[in-house]
């Protein structure tokens, strides 16, 4: 893998539902990631929330999703992310540079608990970008 661009769904509270929902339609492996595996000792997020799925199907298709903080809900609208990931990392802080010039860093690009270096950024236009680069 060198670089993806992937849809990324928000949900409040049923990620999880809607994972398994689309896994049923579209068949694939799906790998869910809860706050408790992360070492959230909730309530809030709580520890069965979705921190991070993906659906991987045999077409090619890589779709993923996680809950939100229930107390801050998901905005109409907001419902939609889009995830840049690989093992480019120069590309992609690149990247994350450029899309937060006039915008927002909801969450600095650097070194994260799994490992590989993530950001988050919603840009000029108030499109919410999330970077990944493995290692």
């Amino acid at each position: 893998m060198t670089v993806q661009l992937n849809p990324y769904l928000h949900f409040d509270t049923s990620a999880r539902a809607a994972l398994e929902f689309y896994q049923s339609v579209l068949g694939g492996d799906l790998q869910i990631m809860t706050f408790g595996d992360m070492g959230s000792p909730g309530p809030v997020p709580p520890p069965e929330g979705v921190m991070h799925g993906q659906l991987q199907t045999a077409d090619g298709f890589v779709l993923m999703a996680s809950d939100g903080d229930p107390e801050r809900p998901t905005e109409a609208g907001g419902q939609v992310s889009v995830s840049i990931s690989g093992d480019e990392s120069a590309k992609i802080e690149g990247w994350f540079s450029a899309l937060a010039e006039g915008g927002v860093v909801d969450v600095p690009f650097e070194k994260q608990m799994w490992g590989d270096h993530f950001g988050q950024v919603t840009d000029r236009f108030g499109i919410r970008w999330l970077l990944n680069a493995a290692g």
